[in-house]
């Protein structure tokens, strides 16, 4: 039975994700409402997004250790709530732009809030199953938000869509402030900068596993719709079905999570990263049979949230006290990489094609494979 916590932080997760992926397919509409405007210039508000969403998980995400994780949220909800109204009513694309900024503040203060109440609220034993039911909410965001946003756009105006965001928002904080019991908070001396959780012991190997893997997937993310209209020749719609058939394989994983917590985290990771490079592997192969190519996407999917879930449990367990934190930095990598990501592989894409950039993201997964086998290498010398 998923408790009332998981759920809504769940939900959190999943209007935290619309927001973020909502302007792409509502650009068009967007740069009507103001003039000598184009989708471009509305996808610069996106941009800024991921930039404010770095800055303040590291800037603000220890409020979680200070104040507690739930009184971090819901500060963060009703600042979105507020950045999000802004949104709406934005008479000028700049007002627009300032509003996303603002929502990325209060995203990268929500993110690591949502992912310490999961560590806090989980049952011991099925740690990894709470946390595969949440991210899920990434799932929702990609699946249902994006297209309930672009239906909302076209049946009554863009602003509804982020009208009806903001008053999810607000609901959530409601939710949230409501629900009592959110577990046990391990109390410890608070870092007073998230930086400072750059001190903790064996925190540097886990944070590189992150953004190796995280440049892999977003790297070779970005440029699978290019690859798919350019070198394919294939419609729009087809890269649209194998983005969201890797977001059905991303949801589909949430009921693995059992099974890490049944034969262990370290076993869990061998197999999980030595999958997903095989799936890396695989789309050199067959890069250019767009059915083949789907079904990768689905097994992508399945493999990147286990390889999550992993890498993040990891993380949570490292030092109970200054979670909040960590899962700063956690999210403070994350949205970095979506710009090293497109960074580094434009030259790679441009000048060898696609299948470099998958052999590429095949050998950052390298390091985490590598840690793996490590840690289980070490659990079999400490049994014998």
């Amino acid at each position: 039975m998923i408790s009332r916590h998981i759920l809504l932080l769940t939900a959190a997760i999943a209007v935290i994700g619309a927001n973020s992926l909502a302007l792409s397919p509502i650009a068009a509409a967007v740069a009507e409402a103001f003039p000598g405007r184009s989708a471009a210039d509305v996808v610069t508000a996106a941009a800024l997004y991921g930039l404010a969403t770095a800055c303040s998980a590291l800037l603000l995400a220890s409020q979680s250790d200070r104040i507690g994780a739930e009184r971090a949220l819901v500060r963060a909800l009703l600042m979105l709530f507020v950045s999000l109204g802004l949104a709406a009513l934005a008479p000028t694309l700049w007002m627009l732009v300032a509003a996303q900024a603002l929502a990325g503040l209060a995203a990268g203060m929500a993110l690591p809030a949502i992912y310490t109440l999961t560590a806090q609220v989980a049952e011991k034993g099925r740690e990894s199953q709470a946390l595969s039911f949440v991210l899920t909410g990434w799932t929702l965001s990609l699946v249902v938000g994006v297209g309930l946003a672009a239906l909302l756009a076209d049946l009554l105006h863009w602003r509804a869509v982020f009208s009806l965001l903001a008053l999810a928002a607000v609901g959530l904080a409601l939710g949230v402030s409501r629900c009592h019991d959110w577990g046990v908070r391990t109390v410890g001396e608070a870092p007073s900068s998230t930086l400072k959780a750059l001190r903790i012991p064996g925190i540097h190997s886990v944070l590189l596993n992150v953004a190796a893997y995280m440049t892999a997937f977003y790297g070779l993310y970005t440029y699978l719709g290019p690859y798919l209209g350019e070198v394919l020749q294939l419609p729009a719609s087809f890269a649209g079905l194998a983005i969201a058939v890797y977001g059905l394989g991303f949801g589909a994983a949430a009921p693995l999570g059992r099974l890490v917590d049944r034969y262990g985290a370290t076993a869990a990771a061998c197999v999980t990263f030595a999958g997903l490079m095989l799936v890396y592997l695989g789309l050199i192969a067959a890069a250019a049979l767009p059915p083949v190519l789907l079904g990768l996407c689905l097994a992508w999917g399945v493999a990147n949230h286990l390889g999550l879930n992993l890498l993040m449990r990891q993380l949570a367990e490292i030092d109970p006290a200054q979670r909040g934190a960590i899962m700063g930095l956690y999210s403070a990598i994350t949205y970095m990489c979506v710009f090293a990501g497109a960074l580094l592989y434009r030259p790679l894409f441009t000048h060898f094609g696609f299948a470099a950039c998958a052999w590429a993201s095949a050998m950052l997964v390298l390091p985490a494979l590598g840690w793996a086998l490590g840690q289980w290498r070490r659990k079999q010398a400490a049994v014998e």
